[in-house]
């Protein structure tokens, strides 16, 4: 199996995808794509992804884009960890939060880019807009998660990392934060695969 990534490893997508194959145990080979000089737009990889997007993945003759088809594709196809709950409510709500997480908080993603989260960047105070952005993620958390709770559901999902990347957009930036968030957040954080992927070697400029 192939996962075609950006080459800097800054898209929260390929992250995404990256730890659900290493959750799910799968060998796989990391390809890059240098998305500053349109790699993504290459004939060769437009045939692969329909939407010139990373992240993809090759699994023999089938190629998919999209991190959260990635994810049910692969939980799907193969044995190992599950990726999404098992109980059928509690995995649609997994999946509505991921699809949200990639639909919404425009303002937060735009003011807290994965800059702030991989490289330690020190951004400008959240704007009104983002603010309200961020009030509107935490409101929605809360739906899910109670001080002191460890996962979403009743064992560890994707969903989980999705949500604590959003999270630590703000909590690595210094934002105020709901405390048992940024526990939550950083817990997540310290997961095994997560921490594949938060140190790989990325160029600082």
């Amino acid at each position: 199996m192939i996962l075609y990534v950006d080459a800097d490893y800054l898209s929260p997508y390929a992250m995404s995808a990256f730890v659900a194959l290493r959750e799910k145990g799968l060998t796989f080979e990391l390809r890059l794509l240098d998305l500053q000089q349109s790699e993504q737009s290459a004939p060769a990889y437009a045939e692969i992804s329909s939407t010139q997007r990373v992240p993809a993945i090759v699994d023999d003759d089938f190629s998919l884009s999209e991190s959260s088809a990635i994810s049910e594709y692969i939980d799907e196809c193969y044995i190992g960890p599950k990726l999404y709950p098992i109980d059928l409510l509690a995995r649609a709500r997994a999946r509505a939060l991921q699809a949200w997480l990639r639909s919404d908080l425009l303002p937060i993603r735009e003011e807290r880019s994965t800059e702030v989260v991989f490289l330690s960047r020190s951004p400008q105070p959240l704007s009104a807009k983002a603010q309200a952005a961020a009030n509107k993620l935490f409101h929605a958390a809360a739906q899910l998660l109670q001080p002191g709770q460890l996962h979403l559901f009743e064992q560890w999902s994707i969903a989980d990392t999705d949500l604590a990347l959003m999270i630590n957009r703000l909590v690595l930036a210094g934002d105020p934060v709901p405390e048992y968030l940024a526990d939550y957040a950083t817990l997540q954080w310290q997961r095994a695969s997560v921490q594949d992927w938060v140190n790989l070697p990325r160029k600082i400029t």
